[in-house]
């Protein structure tokens, strides 16, 4: 009951915040003076965070954090943007919906912050999308892929990351022409971030004449996967396509080779490449593909052309020494620098609308060599490239050859109809 009246409480607070901020920032209000918002002194702009820092999803939430950190410790040592220091707030959701939309009332009307930045997962972020509307407060570089956040277009939602209906899609292509697999199979996480990649896939498959063959169900933040394991082995599937969290998926994929299924298993890049493979390390012979939207860290080298030539491998290692270079710390990496490039284009007198004006004039802005990022006053998702990678000696790979992994496949069919006739 307690928890219930301060959320009522806040939400009461955040609809006049909303009001103040409507009178102060002028932006599509005409007539109105466009002051500078809320979280921004001369000498500091606030920046809110609300992601998973604990609980089952800890490291997605902790390698973004941490990849965003590595850069704005750098801006912040050079001086800050305009002579603001970037500060982040950060709070603790859990991957846990109710919590993060508390912690974003939170960040609104106690923090006061001028923008949020780099929440994690479908389910969290969208439950905080009325909060951003009646705020009209900036999101920027979101750790999901989800359509809700792109279609329709929302003014005050900055996508970095291509979408999963474009991972899916990708696959989906690779899997049927180049892999010439037509049964395929959904195991997904019983949620928005599940039923997204569901349907992105399916929409995939139908341009193809296809439909899912079995689909398997697990609950967030369980490892309950056996039901749908069930289903799916029982469909007999050539390829599995699985959304979901680096623990149940690892489950998944080591209880169904255990049980002798063995199809190609993929995975959308939210999964996170590094701990499943931490996860799956005992494991030999599994084909195992995974999405990713930005390129293996340690394939990237800075912009020579830039005076700004920060590199994520060298950064994180001066902040945090223990960590290893990862693709979820590499993505928050560039969401901050994608938050930098809008805060020293919008200039001195920082508001929130002209903020967003500021990143929808980013057209070609490298953030590293051959990785352009683009935005426009009608498009506010900066990349649509998607990489493919491959568990290979304990580390996702860039797949370089889709026909070696074609005749890896046919071999093991082979082998396995021989076991079958013996």
């Amino acid at each position: 009951m307690a928890c219930l009246f301060r959320t009522l409480g806040l939400a009461c607070l955040l609809a006049a915040a909303a009001l103040l901020v409507a009178g102060c920032e002028g932006g599509d209000t005409p007539g109105m003076p466009d002051l500078p918002a809320s979280g921004v002194t001369d000498t500091e702009v606030r920046i809110g965070s609300s992601l998973a820092l604990s609980g089952h999803a800890k490291y997605l939430g902790i390698q973004t954090l941490r990849g965003a950190l590595s850069y704005i410790d750098r801006v912040n040592a050079q001086g800050g943007v305009h002579g603001r220091r970037i500060k982040v707030v950060a709070y603790d959701d859990a991957y846990d919906p109710p919590e993060c939309v508390v912690n974003t009332q939170r960040l609104i009307v106690q923090d006061q912050v001028f923008a949020l930045f780099c929440y994690v997962g479908t389910p969290t972020t969208v439950k905080i999308l009325p909060l951003v509307e009646q705020a009209r407060i900036p999101l920027i570089g979101m750790f999901t892929g989800a359509n809700a956040l792109r279609v329709p277009f929302n003014r005050y939602l900055i996508n970095v990351r291509a979408s999963y209906y474009q991972e899916t899609e990708a696959m989906v292509k690779h899997l049927v022409e180049d892999l010439d697999l037509k049964r395929i199979a959904v195991f997904y996480q019983y949620d928005a971030f599940g039923f997204d990649g569901l349907t992105g896939t399916e929409l995939a498959l139908k341009r193809y004449g296809l439909a899912p063959v079995a689909r398997g169900t697990y609950v967030r933040g369980t490892m309950n996967i056996e039901e749908g394991l069930h289903k799916i082995v029982d469909s007999g599937a050539q390829a599995v396509v699985i959304i979901g969290t680096y623990d149940p998926c690892a489950k998944f994929i080591m209880e169904a080779r255990a049980k002798g299924f063995d199809p190609l298993f993929y995975t959308i890049s939210f999964v996170g490449a590094e701990e499943l493979a931490r996860r799956l390390s005992g494991e030999r012979g599994e084909v195992l593909v995974m999405s990713q939207v930005v390129p293996p860290p340690n394939t990237l080298a800075p912009v020579p052309s830039l005076a700004d030539q920060a590199d994520y491998i060298e950064l994180l290692k001066k902040r945090y020494p223990d960590d290893e270079p990862n693709f979820i710390g590499l993505e928050g990496f560039f969401n901050a620098k994608v938050l930098v490039e809008g805060l020293r284009r919008a200039g001195p007198n920082l508001t929130r609308e002209g903020f967003i004006t500021a990143i929808d004039s980013i057209d070609d802005f490298s953030l590293a060599e051959s990785l352009n990022v683009s935005f426009s006053p009608t498009d506010h998702q900066g990349l649509d490239k998607v990489y493919f990678t491959r568990l290979s000696d304990g580390r996702f790979s860039l797949i370089t050859d889709w026909q070696a992994i074609r005749l890896e496949l046919q071999a093991k069919q082979q082998a396995a109809g021989k076991g079958r006739g013996q």
